[in-house]
């Protein structure tokens, strides 16, 4: 017992005199001074005081208030180059309102809760609000020396953070287990920058894992670890004078918002908001007035000619609408200066950004997370886009039978490559897209536009394949989002132009209801054209049918392997796919607009029956063995691919090994347009349309198995591809007869339609020998029929290469 006391008394002792050493010692580590601790460091004045210590490699921040919120922003300066994982160069990784947040010898950075406020400014009701809701901390900083109200902490940690999400984009896309590893990252010194109103702080990040998957693989020089560099910025807010503008559903802009808590009852909590930059006109009485600040956007100079100058040209399409908002010059394109660097705050970009594969361009943002403002404009594009373009210009006219001049093909690409570049910026100035504009005789750029190829004298022309200039929907847009009105004038000013859009016959419809497979609009597609969907089908089959007539190795220019008319036969072949989607939207489709009551008229209203039988029969002829069918001619052109080369992502998918393989072809463009058929949601609206006299699901089903399934052919290529076109037609039944999420009618409706098919098929077996070639494609289907869980397990259907973008 005496001993246990003894040891007590000593470890009290020792502690005592441990606490007396650290209040000796803790003054004078607190004590030292800002000036003391980086005399020796490099000191970037700005915004926030950077002081950088080339020794350490780390950097050191000086606060000198704790009350301003400001900005933080993250984004990739050096991409990762694989379009898959989407770790681009340039990507944006948002804003966050922050402030610094200061707790004994530990200093915070704490993001607010912007997405829940009070529009009650009293302090209870703010308060409230703020105690409601959390924030988050998102980093802890220990002070490093202080000097008056100021101190210095060290921000090395926060650059090296995984901010973007490095490593779970990585997970996300299956591309192996990846972590940031501390021993293989550092600051990037030659980037510590700091301007009154912005501090750039950049690092470099070097994630290691294992199991690195095929995309990771094609871009990485080593497939364990890979580095990118990532730029943590903090942004003063913007002055005082910007007035957020108020989104409506017909304006075309992007919506952003928040939740008011404190709005009245009679008034939805949900405020939203349109994205824009600060525009504001000089006094003037002229028409057009120049405006205090223009927009100004820098084109990247890696861009090569004369690519280069069609993305300034292109871009500055938008001046156009700016003036008819009744600015001069208020919006102007530069070719960016190597004094600047993009990924800075203060400067509007056009990246010329490279990938392994083709992919999307991007037109992205940083905004005040407060108002909505947009501080910096960042345009994406990718840079193998435009080569699509001219492969399917090259497989439609065949420019190489008399020399190598692809001048006209080069131009068509060029003229795309302008009309991109106007779509890319326009989502930076806040607009969204309108894939109903297609419709309207090219109306805007934010639609996604199918070359306008044309039959002239049995020839295919490019001439106008691409529209120029900026479109009457985006003047409007514009005029919306940027005229300079006074409060006083502003709501009947914005009423205005919405009227306005009426009175020109403007539709608006947008990515919600013109991407899904199910979707209904009969006019908001993507990559189509005109106002007719099954006209300009039809069209574009005659196009189809007129371009493999005449395919041939003058496609390609001399010194290329044979083996590479595959790549452009992909897209001469499946010339069609884009419109098969909009007339499909057209079966089971429903007009409708963005209407608001007191405004506007509403529109709903089915599809007429007539319409939706036309899109039916012309999307049939798609799936027949006859328009499937390769010409032996064609077939014979195509040998296995060359030594060096390989089969890609763009090549077809064959069952046959090396050789090309026409049936799996034809398959895969009939299981295409079979896709969108049996959309569960359109076979659905098809069963409740019913009801209304008009084309159902009942007549859909029985169309396509007496068209697919019964019909006798003579030609022997003919019957393979109906044996292919069939099992693809009859999974796809069997699928629906078991999935669990079908309604109930629709599931009905199918059921039938299999039994039907039993019963016929019982007498068709019947009536044939079994010698006869078609009795074993009778028995297929049988055994397909009598084993569904086999099919849906075991049947691996062949994919066409991808489609969009295609320019």
């Amino acid at each position: 017992m005496t001993c246990i006391k003894l040891n007590a008394s000593i470890r009290l002792a020792l502690l005592l005199s441990s606490l007396m050493i650290s209040a000796l010692f803790a003054p004078a580590l607190s004590a030292k001074s800002i000036t003391q601790f980086t005399k020796s460091m490099r000191l970037i004045p700005g915004f926030f005081d950077l002081y950088v210590d080339d020794k350490t490699a780390k950097s050191y921040l000086k606060i000198e208030s704790f009350s301003e919120d400001f900005i933080f922003a993250t984004s990739l300066p050096y991409g990762l180059g694989s379009n898959d994982i989407g770790l681009d160069r340039g990507l944006q990784g948002g804003s966050r309102l922050v402030y610094w947040h200061r707790v004994g010898d530990t200093i915070f950075l704490v993001e607010k809760n912007t997405q829940y406020r009070s529009s009650d400014q009293s302090k209870a009701a703010q308060q409230a609000v703020k105690e409601a809701f959390a924030e988050s901390r998102l980093a802890n900083f220990e002070i490093q020396a202080s000097e008056g109200d100021a101190t210095l902490i060290d921000v090395t940690s926060l650059a090296t953070r995984d901010w973007m999400g490095v490593a779970n984009r990585i997970e996300q896309t299956k591309q192996g287990n990846f972590r940031l590893s501390s021993s293989l990252s550092s600051l990037d010194l030659d980037v510590q920058k700091s301007f009154p109103k912005n501090t750039e702080i950049q690092a470099v990040l070097t994630f290691e894992g294992d199991k690195a998957g095929e995309y990771l693989r094609s871009v990485a020089p080593d497939s364990d670890r890979f580095t990118l560099r990532q730029r943590v910025s903090l942004i003063a807010l913007p002055e005082p004078g910007y007035t957020p503008r108020r989104f409506h559903p017909m304006s075309g802009m992007w919506a952003q918002g928040f939740e008011d808590v404190s709005a009245p009852l009679n008034q939805s909590t949900t405020q939203r908001f349109i994205p824009r930059h600060r525009l504001k006109r000089k006094p003037s009485t002229d028409t057009l007035s120049p405006a205090y600040e223009p927009i100004v956007y820098y084109v990247d100079a890696g861009a090569p000619e004369p690519i280069r100058s069609a993305l300034v040209e292109g871009a500055s399409w938008w001046n156009q609408a700016f003036e008819a908002a009744g600015y001069k010059d208020a919006f102007q394109v530069k070719l960016l200066p190597d004094t600047i660097d993009p990924m800075d705050i203060r400067y509007n970009v056009i990246l010329w950004v490279h990938r392994a594969t083709r992919g999307w361009s991007y037109g992205s943002s940083v905004t005040d997370p407060r108002t909505f403002e947009i501080l910096k404009g960042h345009v994406t594009l990718g840079s193998l886009r435009v080569r699509q373009d001219l492969l399917i210009a090259q497989g439609l006219t065949a420019p190489f039978a008399n020399g190598d001049d692809i001048s006209l093909e080069t131009e068509m690409a060029l003229a795309r490559i302008r009309q991109l570049a106007a779509h890319e910026v326009g989502h930076t100035l806040g607009i969204a897209h309108n894939f109903a504009s297609s419709a309207q005789g090219d109306a805007s750029v934010m639609d996604y536009p199918h070359p306008k190829f044309k039959l002239n004298e049995n020839k295919v022309s490019l001439k106008n394949a691409y529209s120029v200039n900026i479109g009457q929907w985006d003047k409007q847009v514009i005029k919306y989002a940027y005229s300079d009105f006074t409060e006083s004038e502003e709501l009947e000013g914005l009423a205005s132009v919405i009227a306005e859009n009426k009175q020109l016959g403007l539709s608006f419809i947008s990515d919600s209801d013109a991407r899904p497979v199910g979707g209904a609009h009969p006019t908001a597609h993507l990559w189509d054209n005109g106002s007719d969907a099954v006209e300009e089908l039809t069209r574009l089959l005659e196009l189809r049918e007129h371009a493999l007539t005449n395919f041939s190795a003058h496609v390609i220019p001399d010194g290329t392997p044979y083996s590479e008319l595959q790549e452009r036969l992909v897209l001469v072949y499946n010339l069609h796919r884009y419109q098969v989607e909009a007339v499909a939207k057209l079966i089971g489709g429903l007009d409708y607009n963005y209407a608001v009551k007191g405004e506007s008229s509403l529109v709903l209203k089915s599809v007429d029956k007539n319409q939706q039988q036309a899109a039916l029969s012309q999307l049939i002829k798609t799936l027949s063995p006859q328009f499937l069918k390769l010409d032996d001619s064609i077939i014979q052109q195509i040998p296995p691919k060359a030594y060096g080369y390989q089969q890609t992502r763009e090549s077809f998918e064959s069952n046959t090994g090396l050789t090309l393989d026409p049936y799996s072809i034809a398959q895969a463009a009939a299981a295409h347009t079979l896709n969108y058929l049996l959309n569960e949601q359109r076979l659905t609206r098809l069963a409740q349309q019913s009801v209304s006299d008009n084309l159902s699901a009942a007549q859909l089903l029985n169309e396509l198995t007496g068209s697919i399934i019964k019909p006798i052919y003579s030609d022997r290529a003919e019957q393979l591809i109906q044996m292919r076109v069939a099992q693809s037609y009859i999974s796809r039944l069997l699928q629906l007869s078991k999935g669990t999420i079908s309604a109930v009618e629709t599931n009905a409706v199918v059921q039938s339609e299999l039994a039907k098919l039993e019963q016929w098929l019982k007498q068709a077996i019947g009536r044939t020998r079994i010698s006869d070639t078609r009795y074993g494609y009778l028995k297929v289907i049988e055994t397909m029929l009598e084993n569904p869980d086999d099919v849906r397990v075991q049947f691996k259907e062949p994919k066409l290469p991808p489609g969009s973008p295609i320019g």
